[in-house]
C-alpha cells in the first residue's frame, strides 16, 4: 500500500531543497509509490521527440522531471513560516 503524501495534484508548492530551491509552481503529477512529484516549471529535462503527425519535424522539447516529495512544501505553509521569522 502506498503511503499518504502531504501534497496532491493541483497544489501550489515551493521547492525547499535541491537545484531548484526557492522556485514555486503547481503540482502536475504525483507518484505515490516512488514518493515523487512533478512541479510545473521545475527540474526541466530535455527529451528528444520522434517525428509524427503532431510533430512533423520532431526535435527536442523541455518536460518536467520528478523531484522527491520531501523537497517540496505547500506554499501557504512556506509563507507562514517565512512571516514568523
Amino acid at each position: 500500500m502506498a503511503s499518504k503524501l502531504h501534497v496532491k495534484k493541483g497544489d501550489e508548492v515551493v521547492v525547499i531543497a535541491g537545484a531548484s530551491k526557492g522556485s514555486s509552481g503547481k503540482v502536475i503529477a504525483v507518484e505515490t509509490k516512488k514518493n515523487r512529484v512533478k512541479v510545473e516549471g521545475v527540474n526541466m529535462r530535455s527529451k528528444a521527440i520522434r517525428r509524427s503527425q503532431e510533430n512533423p519535424n520532431g526535435g527536442i522539447v523541455k518536460i518536467e522531471g520528478p523531484i522527491d516529495v520531501s523537497n517540496v512544501m505547500l506554499k501557504e505553509k512556506y509563507d507562514k513560516r517565512k512571516s514568523a521569522k
